[in-house]
């Protein structure tokens, strides 16, 4: 007999249906084709032992399975589930006259019980487009495809509830989820606040600046000066995710099966901070089978990256097109796949090799060469994608000892939501620019205009201060954001004094 079941594969982030077709003829051996990786090959012996050990069998006879499209490359365990579904219907072990009306995943334990799978979320809003009645999946990933709205999601504990649905008609469980409630009770679980911060207060309002027009930025300062608490506690002051932002998140990280959420839809802006040891294809995405990197697993958020000169050449230097783009691409012979990446890049970097050159209290260990050597790490097209550079000193004692707090993430961040509904009311008629960050040279001619005054303290600053022509933009885009803080129309000469003086790597003789 021959029958069809239907499973799903995710390539990039979205979620392609897979027709799996069974048929069970005279004969004997058992023949899996449709091009299946090693873990598909090997789920013949899941199955035959989960079917055994609930009192089913697989057949001895000849077990033809074919997962189509033939010529596109399958790949994981998920497939168990709906392979085993097949084999007892083309048997006749079990009734399943509207087994084409569900998606099925899930991969199989020996004794029946599924574990769960990743992509789940795509994989519900494909079955949800091609008008499948329902999903049946683990339980574990449930809540993440209930997510969306029009589709019936049952999640399952063991294979045995599904072979009672379609055999004998006893009803599972739909899992539901209030999205808009659980969405709006989440969105104020920070465990971190800026109050936690001690003194710093201009880096306090240059990451202010930062998260308002979603500019990037890197630290600069000795070992212990805050680097890395400042920028933890960025996340919390840039604005709430949208629901597209959020389902959008949640689908790049369902792919790679990191959704922990007991809700299922991510709500906090993600925040990733990769090792200096990481390779360029753990940053961008790839594989033999390509797979997200940190770039796209940061989508909508932060990637930190901690002692910036440390990181190989060759991995900063794949960033520089994300940075530009927002997007990342993979190519490969047969297929290519995109992932999203528009992400703020936080770094933070010593001054010099020992870390003490910007350090009052502390000697100058490091030479011009070696400083200069190791600045030279980073590359100018790198830094010309970075906006804001700013100096960051050790808070002293008389700072750290005092009781007053800082002022909270809450109130930072309703400044920066309200600079960032003026940008978003700016750029409605751009399709891909949201915030300042994202102008391109027209936008800037148009909302960045000067008065003469400006352009003359402008240029007074860029001649004295030697300031190199890439920084130019940089300023007049941070200025932009600065007035928008400050809720003024027009470009002060108050906002491009201010922008100057958070472009320090591009003054010649900072090293001194």
């Amino acid at each position: 007999m021959l029958v069809k079941v239907y499973g799903s594969a995710v390539f990039g982030i979205e979620a392609t249906t897979i027709t799996v077709e069974v048929n069970v003829a005279k004969g004997i051996g058992y023949h899996l084709v449709g091009l299946p990786d090693n873990a598909i090959k090997e789920s013949s012996f899941r199955i035959a032992a989960a079917l055994q050990n609930t009192g089913f069998n697989l057949p001895g006879k000849k077990i033809t399975l074919n997962m189509a499209p033939a010529d596109m490359h399958k790949e994981g365990s998920a497939y168990d589930l709906t392979l085993a579904l097949g084999i007892l219907a083309a048997s006749y072990q079990i009734k399943a006259i509207n087994i084409g009306d569900y998606i099925i995943m899930g991969e199989l334990s020996l004794d029946g019980s599924l574990q769960p799978i990743k992509g789940a979320l795509p994989i519900a809003i494909k079955a949800l487009e091609e008008g499948f009645k329902g999903f049946i999946l683990p339980a574990q990933n449930a809540k993440e495809a209930a997510i969306v709205d029009g589709l019936e999601v049952y999640g399952v504990e063991h294979i045995m509830d599904v072979i009672d649905f379609f055999d004998k008609g006893i009803a599972l469980m739909p899992t539901e989820v209030d999205v808009e409630k659980e969405f709006s009770e989440s969105l104020e679980n920070d465990q971190i606040d800026f109050s936690d911060v001690k003194g710093q207060e201009s880096i306090k309002r240059c990451m202010e600046i930062a998260a308002a027009g979603g500019h990037n930025i890197i630290l600069i300062g000795p070992p212990g000066s805050g680097k890395t608490m400042l920028a933890k506690r960025l996340p919390t002051i840039l604005p709430p995710m949208t629901m597209e932002e959020a389902l959008e998140t949640t689908k790049i990280h369902s792919v790679v099966g990191s959704i922990k959420s007991d809700f299922g839809l991510m709500t906090q802006r993600p925040f990733r901070s990769p090792h200096h040891t990481i390779s360029d294809v753990a940053l961008v995405g790839g594989g033999t089978y390509p797979q997200p990197g940190q770039i796209s697993l940061s989508h909508n958020g932060i990637l930190f990256l901690d002692e910036l000169p440390e990181f190989k050449r060759s991995v900063l230097e794949v960033m520089r097109q994300p940075l530009e783009d927002r997007e990342v691409t993979i190519s490969r012979a047969k297929f290519t796949v995109t992932y999203p990446a528009s992400f703020m890049l936080v770094a933070s970097m010593n001054p010099s090799p020992s870390g003490y050159f910007n350090d009052p209290d502390a000697p100058r260990t490091s030479s011009p060469a070696e400083i200069q050597r190791y600045l030279g790490k980073i590359s100018g097209p790198l830094l010309d994608r970075i906006d804001l550079h700013i100096e960051v000193t050790p808070v002293p004692f008389e700072k750290l000892s005092e009781e007053r707090r800082g002022e909270p993430s809450k109130i930072v961040r309703e400044r920066v939501t309200k600079a960032r509904e003026v940008q978003t009311l700016r750029f409605e008629e751009y399709q891909n620019i949201h915030h300042n960050a994202q102008m391109g040279v027209k936008q800037i001619r148009k909302y960045c205009s000067l008065d003469e005054n400006s352009k003359e303290l402008l240029k007074t600053a860029m001649e004295r201060l030697n300031l190199s022509a890439r920084a130019y933009d940089r300023i007049l885009k941070v200025a932009r954001t600065i007035a928008d803080l400050e809720e003024k129309e027009n470009i002060e000469g108050s906002h491009i004094s201010e922008a100057i003086q958070y472009r320090s790597l591009d003054r010649e003789g900072w090293l001194g």
